[in-house]
């Protein structure tokens, strides 16, 4: 794609955060590379149960107190109580299983022992560690694929995006309106990929093709969201029924309230903290 050097700024990038296991904490980074399945290292692991399927703090909200840190290639997994384990940020290959997260099947390797059992004892459950290989292709839904998009194990898209001015425009309601004893929601309730500013309320929701660095990305979809934004991420404790019973009264749709937009690469490259997003 040829990119117009004139193209109109929008926005800024301000903040960048990978998951590298999903529905664990995040890491905040000042630079990252777009990969065709999403920010590099974001939700390439995994939690399931014993049947192969898929944990998240949808009902298991303990797993946003796991901290994750990348230390040269390792992945460490840390709990509050400071005891950790480490694994390959990128594994060799294992034994090979079929996952499933959500309505998607895929196959995924096997981590470590080492890891299983520290997970099973810290959320009091069987659960075991999964890695999506390069090999493995977890299609887009193709309703809104354009060039049959692949993504690892986040929900459906390969990248979130959520801005600032969105964002206060919600607290602003949910002070307003009184609820969440007039509480602000932080923006990693949300666990977006990239959060930009300098645009207005929502105005991502509008934006086509854009530019941010040396990447191109096009927008899929308003994001739907769960009730794990209810989930305070550093205890683990749900807090209440904000921000979702406010979002309702004023973005709401058919699939249910939006926060945040879905994003389809369109040209891989490095992205920064500061870069400014084009519009295409």
């Amino acid at each position: 794609m040829t990119i117009n050097v004139t193209a109109t700024v929008a926005a800024t990038v301000t903040a960048i955060y990978i998951f590298p296991v999903k529905s664990l904490s995040g890491i905040s980074l000042a630079a990252s590379v777009s990969t065709a399945r999403g920010l590099q290292y974001d939700r390439r692991f995994m939690v399931v149960d014993d049947h192969h399927e898929f944990l998240t703090q949808r009902e298991h909200p303990l797993m946003a107190t796991i901290q994750t840190a990348i230390n040269g290639d390792q992945l460490t997994l840390t709990s509050p109580f400071g005891d950790e384990v480490s694994v390959p940020l990128e594994p060799s290959l294992k034994p090979t299983r079929t996952v499933k997260v959500w309505s998607s099947r895929v196959h995924a390797h096997t981590v470590s022992a080492a890891a299983d059992e520290w997970l099973t004892n810290y959320l009091g459950m069987d659960a075991r560690l999964v890695y999506m290989p390069d090999s493995a292709e977890r299609r887009v839904s193709p309703d809104y694929a354009k060039n049959g998009e692949i993504v690892s194990f986040a929900d459906g898209y390969p990248v979130l995006m959520t801005s600032e001015e969105s964002l206060a425009d919600l607290n602003a309601r949910i002070v307003r309106n009184g609820s969440n004893g007039a509480s602000t929601i932080p923006m990693n309730r949300f666990r977006a990929n990239l959060v930009v500013r300098s645009c207005a309320a929502f105005a991502e929701e509008t934006w086509r093709d854009f530019q941010i660095g040396d990447a191109v990305f096009r927008s899929a979809k308003p994001c739907t969201r769960c009730q794990i934004t209810t989930t305070d991420q550093s205890t683990g404790e749900v807090r209440g029924p904000e921000p979702l019973r406010t979002l309702a009264t004023y973005h709401d749709s058919r699939n249910g309230v939006r926060f945040g937009m879905n994003l389809l690469p369109v040209k891989l490259g490095t992205v920064r903290t500061g870069d400014s997003l084009r519009l295409l």
